[in-house]
């Protein structure tokens, strides 16, 4: 079971009892283990979201006039946004009477990011630093002759291609097969005053390698939540220059995971959260795309395929352009010719 889903269970075990027993009030706010709880219904009606009838009581859903459609499940630290799925901090509770409840935090921190419209603001987006991951004595995954290492590069190239058509200007950490420490990619970002970080993986696993496929992006975890898996730093890490710009972070992650899920058809395994370095350190919003699994079969003969490739960078690019159009409409880059 994948730590995040583990965490949970565990976290749910003792949060079920707890609401039975401080919920006297079903519509009320609750305090547990020192998080605010809020009922989803009166979330929902303070902003004009209607509960959806599916046929299912362990799922909870919401829509609106705006033809936004939320689905929160019981016991699941993953919502549904708009068709994608989201990493929560804390796992979404069914008390006893059948009312559901939601983290505060997570409201605050993941779900009305998403779905209000952010602060306009005139800055565009001009220069993108790419990050292929790995490079020189880090090959990365390692799958029957092929190096995660040599796969980011090429990604990474094709993007920087279609991004120049499109008119932004790309800095690259590398742009050849070396070696870079976590912290000089951060840094580089930042030297270059990059208004969107970007950094290029893929995955692997070792069970179940026919099953597990699909994508996921990263952005940083906020301060008083434990990341989606256990890499990066801890939960409750103080907090870092990537925590300034956490909000942006989550949209950009999340524009881009949505293009990516959608133009390629690929399982959706969620926007996550991660205190990696490269997000840590970074000081502009960054994501972090594992851009599929090097050892299902099926998709890694999509990852080694130029085409596919190509399609992946398309939807990036798509990705990048509907988060500057949501940050700031009017500063769409003009095409330009490659």
């Amino acid at each position: 079971m994948p730590p995040g889903k583990l965490r949970g269970v565990k976290f749910a075990a003792v949060l079920l009892p707890l609401l039975c027993a401080l919920c006297v009030q079903p519509a009320g706010a609750v305090v547990v283990n020192g998080h605010d709880y809020r009922p989803l219904t009166g979330w929902a009606m303070e902003n004009k979201f209607r509960e959806v009838n599916d046929g299912r009581s362990d799922r909870f859903t919401l829509t609106n006039g705006a033809a936004q459609r939320l689905v929160f499940e019981k016991n699941s630290v993953t919502a549904e946004i708009n068709g994608v799925k989201v990493a929560l901090s804390f796992p979404v509770a069914l008390d006893k009477s059948g009312v559901f409840f939601i983290a505060r935090f997570d409201l605050i921190k993941t779900v009305e990011p998403l779905i209000f419209s952010p602060p306009v603001s005139p800055k565009k987006i001009t220069t993108i630093c790419l990050d292929p991951g790995h490079g020189g004595k880090d090959p990365g995954k390692q799958v029957g002759g092929h190096d995660e290492k040599t796969y980011t590069l090429l990604l990474a190239e094709e993007l920087r291609r279609q991004l120049v058509a499109a008119g932004f200007k790309v800095v690259q950490t590398r742009r050849k097969d070396n070696y870079l420490e976590l912290s000089e990619r951060a840094s580089f970002a930042n030297r270059n005053k990059a208004d969107l970080f970007v950094c290029l993986h893929f995955n692997a696993t070792e069970v179940a390698k026919n099953e597990v496929a699909g994508l996921q992006t990263y952005c940083i975890t906020p301060v008083g939540a434990s990341s989606t898996e256990a890499a990066g730093r801890g939960a409750g890490h103080s907090m870092c220059a990537g925590n300034r710009v956490e909000a942006k972070s989550l949209l950009a992650a999340y524009q881009v995971h949505r293009a990516l899920v959608k133009n390629l058809g690929a399982n959706d395994r969620s926007v996550r959260r991660a205190r990696f370095e490269v997000l840590c350190e970074t000081t502009m919003p960054a994501v972090y795309i594992e851009g599929g699994y090097m050892t299902n079969p099926v998709e890694a003969k999509k990852i080694y395929d130029a085409l596919y490739r190509k399609q992946m960078a398309a939807a990036i690019v798509r990705g990048i352009l509907n988060y500057q159009k949501s940050t700031a409409p009017s500063a769409l880059p003009k095409k330009q010719k490659p």
